[in-house]
């Protein structure tokens, strides 16, 4: 096999390699992102967990049955708004580490002291009352501690549309209470909307009878957010047209500038200098990296297409394209009767099992040198000269030998991606399975959990005298 045409192969496998490697890099991203939101939505859901355990024993949770839910909009605040941040893979702003039960403060926000207060009242005015209140007993709480209020959503936004009402449209109510907010801006120099902020939750979200429904709502909204993010990171991998006419523009380019490159080349073996090129010659070069070009520009393409929209690999796939406009061409020349049928089929023939060789040899060579580009280019070098030493000098019989080889491994290729594909849908099977008796394991239910526990480990194989599988073996690991 010519030299040239080991080039031509070589280039054209190149560029189905790179153009897979573009389609492997989206699904790798793609792995990673499901991989890491599987983190973000354990962390997310165990900071949940931490507000579910604090509602779970009142007796922990300070003040009267009329007042414990002051604590437990602190703790909703703090674990709420840290799980939804933890969803989207950001770090937690709020936290209770380094504050006191009883401190000014009842949680930081990023280093910030933070105190809430929720108190009855439609309007808000009486938790407006409680911040005025906590600011003259810390005086410093905003000024030097750079501290700010929460108090319930539902009043602040009542607050705020009532602040930004025309004087006429308020109703005595109120108006009382857009006065003493504005007297107390005046009287500390602040802003409201500077140093009060709202919650996360409503005042009737943190109450007692109501909490543990809040928090499912929460999670329910957790869990939404999650398969947003995985639908997104989905999208995100699949092919673009933009990517698809990068792929095509980078092949034209690549096909083209090699034709021009060979084009000058077959030139110089001819004997010619670059200076002594005629006008004919130059045309010659020109006409044949055109046609290198949009050779090219189709081969990007129609390897992109395959790739991303049938289960081809992209070395078959720019084999293919080659088989095409080969074959095509050579219809072109029976048409023009250039060739009779029987050189025509001969032809067709021969061009079918190069592009056949030269695939093949770039998939064995991707496999053995998993390098991306450089393992199908060396494959194909190595396949493509090997198959042109047998055509070219030896007999007819180590010819068939060489063929036959060649079809024994086609065969073989075909034989483990059928048997890779079966592996692939037994790997699914599994993790389906893995899946579901994870989620048992960790079910609201402790019966169920119990029992999905002791099925999880039977399945990852741990020894069976190691798992507690009763209540009596529980009594005899715990009290032995």
């Amino acid at each position: 096999m010519e030299a040239t045409q080991v080039i031509k192969t070589s280039q054209e496998q190149a560029i189905a390699s790179w153009i897979h490697q573009l389609n492997q890099i989206r699904l790798d991203e793609l792995v990673r992102k499901l991989f890491a939101q599987d983190i973000n939505l354990k962390e997310a859901l165990q900071e949940l967990q931490k507000l579910k355990d604090f509602i779970g024993d009142p007796s922990k949770i300070l003040g009267s049955p009329l007042t414990k839910h002051g604590e437990i909009a602190e703790h909703f605040q703090v674990n709420i708004s840290n799980a939804r941040r933890l969803i989207l893979g950001l770090f937690p702003e709020y936290t209770f580490e380094g504050v006191g039960r009883t401190a000014p403060e009842d949680y930081l926000f990023q280093g910030r002291p933070v105190q809430s207060k929720f108190y009855v009242g439609d309007l808000g005015n009486r938790s407006f009352d409680a911040v005025k209140e906590h600011l003259k007993t810390y005086p410093g709480f905003i000024k030097t501690d750079n501290g700010f209020y929460q108090i319930p959503k539902d009043q602040y936004e009542k607050i705020i549309s009532i602040l930004n009402k025309p004087s006429s449209a308020l109703s005595r109510s109120e108006n009382t209470l857009v006065k003493s907010i504005r007297q107390w801006e005046r009287d500390e120099q602040i802003s409201f909307t500077r140093v009060v902020k709202p919650s996360v939750a409503n005042y009737q979200d943190v109450q007692q009878g109501k909490a543990v429904a809040s928090i499912k709502g929460e999670e329910d909204n957790i869990r939404q957010i999650d398969q947003q993010r995985r639908n997104e990171a989905y999208e995100a991998s699949k092919p673009t047209i933009k990517q698809g006419v990068q792929a095509t523009a980078v092949s034209a380019a690549v096909e083209g500038g090699m034709s021009f490159c060979l084009g000058v080349a077959k030139k110089l073996k001819e004997g010619k200098k670059v200076s002594e090129f005629t006008a004919e010659d130059w045309k010659e070069v020109g006409l044949d990296t055109a046609k290198g070009t949009a050779t090219g520009g189709i081969r990007g393409a129609a390897i992109y297409g395959m790739t991303n929209f049938t289960a081809t690999p992209a070395a078959v796939a720019s084999a293919f394209v080659t088989a095409v406009l080969g074959v095509s061409s050579q219809a072109r020349q029976l048409q023009l009767g250039n060739i009779s049928e029987e050189e025509f089929l001969d032809n067709s023939q021969v061009l079918c099992l190069d592009v056949s060789v030269s695939a093949v040899s770039s998939l064995l060579g991707q496999v053995f040198i998993p390098v991306p580009v450089l393992g199908a280019v060396i494959g194909n070098v190595v396949g493509t000269m090997l198959y042109g030493i047998t055509k070219d000098y030896f007999s007819q019989r180590e010819q068939a030998l060489s063929q036959s080889y060649m079809q024994g491994i086609e065969q073989l290729n075909k034989e483990l991606d059928e048997h890779y594909q079966m592996l692939i849908a037994q790997l699914k099977k599994e993790f389906a399975k893995f899946v579901s008796i994870t989620e048992l394991a960790f079910d609201e239910d402790v019966n169920l959990a119990f029992d999905g526990s002791v099925a999880l480990a039977d399945y990852i194989g741990v020894q069976s005298g190691k798992v507690l599988r009763n209540k009596a073996d529980i009594d005899s690991f715990f009290l032995a």
